[in-house]
């Protein structure tokens, strides 16, 4: 494993690896929907050998990344009038998230390290658990209306954000089923919905880090970032032009399986 050191991060190799693997996780996200983030958070600690907490902030400064080029890349196909007119469910998701997204990175910064990795690998699992379960939904008629629809929403919310804190992710794996189901929004709009969500989630959660002395790994690693980050945007790129090739019913299960064994690998390094 390679230690977090400012040299180390200036190696040529240390940094074509970061973005071979930025491509591979950019194209698994792309595949499935997602930015990836989730696939990244493991290697971060078990292959490139960060801490659980500079690996969640530097996880969390990629996600920043890709989740601003991919709002921009989609505004072709749902434009930003689309998502401002539909602010009402922005402004009742984004109560909560912002939240918890404050109160995420404050409870991050306070775990203890191995108390960290238990709950990232517990969180892991869960992911994989969505991707089986929650990979199939429709949009439809919305689950509550009302008052009840935005306490729903709220709340939806606030856990949304404290996870994405958590873990340094943008969320989509969370926030598009909300979406869908609490709100009836149809996958593509969803899709543009959550980045809309996830990018001012993702700042709020960046400003509550960057008060802690672990956000000098940010400052340490800044061409990893930029590497990875850059990879994981091809990737992306790459994982929808794939959609037509790869079976889309074998991804989930797979996709669950790797998140499954991340998660056995976190758990033990801590």
């Amino acid at each position: 494993m390679f230690p977090h050191s400012t040299q180390q991060d200036e190696s040529g190799g240390r940094l074509l690896l970061a973005l071979v693997w930025g491509v591979a996780i950019g194209a698994l996200g792309g595949l499935v929907g997602l930015g990836g983030a989730e696939f990244r958070l493991p290697l971060l600690i078990g292959l490139f050998g960060f801490a659980a907490l500079p690996a969640v902030i530097l996880n969390k400064a990629m996600s920043l990344v890709v989740v601003a080029s991919a709002l921009l890349f989609r505004a072709e196909a749902v434009p930003f009038a689309a998502l401002v007119a539909q602010w009402p469910i922005l402004v009742n998701l984004l109560a909560g998230s912002l939240l918890g997204a404050w109160l995420g990175a404050g409870w991050a910064i306070r775990m203890k390290s191995r108390t960290l990795y238990r709950v990232l690998a517990v969180l892991l699992v869960g992911m994989a658990v969505l991707l089986l379960i929650g990979h199939e939904r429709v949009a439809g008629a919305p689950l509550l209306t009302g008052t009840a629809q935005m306490a729903a929403g709220v709340a939806a919310g606030f856990g949304i954000g404290v996870v994405a804190a958590l873990m340094g992710v943008a969320g989509g794996e969370l926030l598009i089923p909300t979406l869908m189901l609490l709100f009836g929004a149809d996958i593509r709009l969803a899709g543009s919905l959550s980045l809309a969500i996830s990018l001012p989630t993702l700042l709020v959660g960046f400003a509550r880090y960057r008060r802690d002395g672990s956000f000098v790994a940010l400052r340490e690693n800044k061409r990893f970032v930029l590497v990875m980050a850059a990879g994981s945007l091809l990737g992306a790129w790459l994982g929808g032009h794939l959609l037509g090739i790869v079976p889309e019913g074998a991804l989930p299960p797979l996709l669950a399986a790797i998140l499954a064994v991340s998660s056995i690998k976190v758990w033990r390094h801590g």
